[in-house]
């Protein structure tokens, strides 16, 4: 608004103050936003029907349980209802009616689980919840751009890091530097993903990373996991078009199979490129692979509902937190 200002009244000003006071104004507005967040709870209230009582307080939500219809004078940030309940009364509806005309938001039961676990419950989808995961086939065209671009800008910077891993690798146990192995793919077609070797060759296990203490990790595999360093030479399956920066993490199509079977909706999760990391990695962190994929998979499904490049942002920084803390790793 302050430039079209100054543009059409032809007001003199000068570049140099205009860039200052942008960054001066983004400053404050993103020092108020984060002290807003940290300092205050949104409150929310909740009519005692049907399935709310699943619902848990967090440390940035109050949960309060409405007595009868009305907010007794408190002010709420929204009003929370299981919408498809049948002891939902006439007089709970004008409630949630009057709230609407006073411009309080009024929301299902299932949206505000979604927020607050971040997580997609895929064990009761209705045909309308289930077509709302189809993602932006728009911004699927923006990302693709966006990650070869990415890629091949990080490739001449991250190489010199990935030949002394691979020296690393070679140095401390007998076998290839690289670790090549089939996997499902965006639209469940088939690719190899690459990724530097961080087990000894001469070692079985089940097919998973079985825990903290796995026999099968290398010394320098063990850092390397940490530190997801393992994970660069995916970035010539990003530039391949197989993987993207940000997308449910491949699985093997060994454990592809054995999910097919038993866990329902998993091949859905192929309908996005396949990720680096992911909202599962970052939320979830490692997960036990049979036991956790359901909520692994639940995790999956909030991304792909939720497709778009905010998330993906979210995604990323909380992707440098983990490298730089190794949470998660295994």
């Amino acid at each position: 608004m302050v430039v079209a200002i100054l543009f059409f009244t032809r007001e003199e000003y000068t570049r140099q103050v205009l860039f200052v006071s942008f960054l001066m104004s983004l400053g404050w507005f993103y020092l108020a936003f984060f002290l807003g967040r940290r300092y205050r709870r949104m409150k929310l209230g909740v009519v005692p029907v049907g399935r709310v009582g699943e619902l848990e307080p967090t440390p940035d939500i109050e949960l309060r349980s409405l007595t009868h219809p009305d907010l007794g004078g408190v002010r709420y940030d929204g009003v929370v209802a299981d919408l498809h309940a049948e002891e939902l009364s006439p007089e709970w509806e004008r409630f949630l009616a009057r709230c609407t005309l006073h411009h309080i938001p009024v929301y299902h039961v299932r949206q505000i689980q979604e927020s607050m676990s971040g997580r997609v419950r895929i064990e009761h989808l209705t045909e309308n919840e289930y077509g709302s995961l189809l993602p932006s086939l728009s911004y699927q065209g923006v990302k693709r751009f966006i990650d070869l671009v990415a890629a091949l800008l990080l490739l001449p910077l991250l190489a010199p890091i990935m030949l002394a891993t691979a020296i690393a690798i070679r140095l401390d146990s007998p076998g290839p530097a690289l670790f090549i192995q089939r996997r499902m793919g965006f639209r469940a077609v088939p690719f190899r993903v690459y990724k530097f070797r961080s087990m000894y060759m001469d070692q079985k296990g089940l097919g998973f990373t079985a825990g903290d203490d796995d026999p099968r990790i290398t010394r320098v595999g063990r850092f390397i996991r940490k530190y997801r360093l393992d994970e660069l030479p995916q970035l010539f399956n990003v530039i391949k078009g197989e993987m993207s920066f940000i997308g449910p993490r491949p699985e093997s199509m060994e454990l592809s199979d054995w999910y097919e079977r038993d866990v329902p909706f998993f091949s859905y999760r192929h309908v996005v490129r396949p990720g680096i990391s992911g909202w599962a990695q970052v939320e979830q962190g490692y997960a036990a692979e049979v036991d956790g994929m359901t909520t692994k998979l639940q995790y999956d499904f909030y991304y792909i509902k939720h497709f778009s490049l905010w998330l993906d942002i979210l995604i990323a920084f909380k992707t440098l937190k983990t490298i730089v803390t190794g949470y998660g790793s295994r």
